[in-house]
């Protein structure tokens, strides 16, 4: 859409330029005897800029401001994104290093478990041995059943008892290491899992956490080089800006050159061509009846005159006045066919008259300063052909020779 918007501006920009080229060929073969006559002056159209060239050196100007605006506009969405992608990998970082430490822990902890079970193992195996040893002095002694074998014996009463009483608690040993054995075993199996799946657990969180701050670390990598990117490409722009800039003012300045050596020469500005403020000549011939009290020339006509009277001869082109868009154009009882173009901040010029069939802007139409806008009539309230021209500031009609001539016309 950006390339079709460009094209439509150049297609546009070039259509003005052979209008106004076309109109310099066309005026200056008119006026080869009449400066045939007199003394050789500067060939204005080769050595001075021509309006198009001053209105393209603004564009570009403006277009280059434009670019870097955006720009700018887009450095501070980067930026913003730049900020929370790297304050995201902040987060996921501190989120790895969080679960990271977690994991350390945790797997201080498993070898610590670890460690414990295999001493609850080597205790397992201890309390076996010695279970085992017990039983194996129970079997020296005479078999399994020790109290029958006291109890055959030929020891005396304080013998039997105290055999009895040792065989009790040997029993009772050889219970107590035999549990023993089977609950570190146990111990030992439960804290071995114990171990095993909270390093797992932590193992998976960890390798988690550290994929999602790998990548987050390389979207703030990423959004941080695209703000340093458009800060280079703003930079170049603005370097072409500074020399836009500088073409501008003196592009500006050489079309003023040849503004005044026409003055000097005696050639005033023809109809059409544009001032160094952007303002155009809207119309060739003399003024014939100028702003403000008058004798009405024909009935219906009024006695204070609202604009300014130039003879032009029927058919001639009319020029807007400069760059607008147009808020009427059509009938206008006395005024016959009417133009009015508004210019923004309060300023609009009025052209009527004109020729029927000869209106060649419609509503709503951006205009260029020397666009041909109509020809010379006589419709309406008019003794002949002729343009009326009206400038109107807040809607109140003004004088319009000395507006111009503030904008560097000179009118009739």
């Amino acid at each position: 859409m950006n390339s079709t918007r460009a094209q439509t501006r150049t297609a546009g920009a070039t259509r003005a330029r052979l209008r106004l080229f076309a109109f310099l060929a066309v005026t200056a073969l008119l006026a080869t005897s009449d400066l045939a006559t007199r003394p050789a002056s500067s060939a204005f159209a080769v050595d001075y800029p021509t309006w198009d060239d001053v209105a393209a050196a603004r564009n570009n100007e403006a277009a280059a401001a434009n670019q870097i605006a955006a720009i700018e506009a887009l450095i501070g969405q980067l930026t913003t994104e730049s900020e929370r992608a790297q304050a995201d990998a902040t987060a996921k970082g501190a989120r790895w290093g969080e679960l990271d430490s977690r994991y350390q822990a945790a797997a201080g902890k498993a070898q610590t478990l670890l460690d414990q079970a295999e001493a609850a193992k080597v205790a397992a195996a201890d309390s076996g041995q010695r279970a085992g040893q017990m039983a194996a002095q129970l079997a020296r002694a005479g078999g399994s059943d020790i109290t029958a074998t006291l109890l055959a014996g030929n020891e005396d009463p304080d013998s039997l008892l105290y055999g009895l009483g040792m065989s009790g608690r040997i029993a009772e040993q050889t219970n107590a290491l035999y549990e023993r054995a089977v609950l570190d075993r146990n111990t030992a199996r439960a804290l071995t899992d114990q171990a095993d799946v909270a390093r797992d657990e932590l193992e998976q969180l960890k390798i988690a956490a550290e994929a999602a701050f790998v990548e987050a670390q390389a979207a703030s990598e990423k959004a941080a080089a695209a703000v340093v990117a458009q800060q280079e490409n703003q930079a170049r722009l603005a370097q072409q800006l500074v020399v836009l800039k500088e073409r501008r003012a003196a592009t500006e300045a050489d079309y003023q050159k040849g503004v005044e050596e026409r003055a000097k020469a005696g050639i005033g500005l023809p109809a059409g061509a544009i001032s160094a403020a952007g303002w155009a000549k809207p119309v060739a011939g003399r003024v014939t009846s100028s702003f403000g009290p008058r004798v009405p020339p024909t009935g219906g006509a009024s006695s204070y005159h609202q604009g300014t009277d130039f003879g032009a001869g029927c058919g001639s082109p009319i020029y807007a006045a400069a760059a607008g868009t147009v808020v009427y154009a059509g009938w206008n009882g006395g005024y016959g066919n009417f133009v009015l173009i508004d210019h923004g901040g309060g300023v609009a010029t009025a052209y009527a008259h004109i020729v029927g069939g000869g209106t060649f802007v419609g509503y709503g139409q951006q205009v260029a300063p020397g666009t041909h806008i109509a020809n010379v009539g006589t419709t309406g309230t008019s003794t002949g052909c002729h343009l009326h021209l009206e400038v109107r500031i807040g809607g109140t009609a003004r004088d319009a020779v000395p507006f111009f001539a503030e904008r560097g016309i000179t009118l009739g």
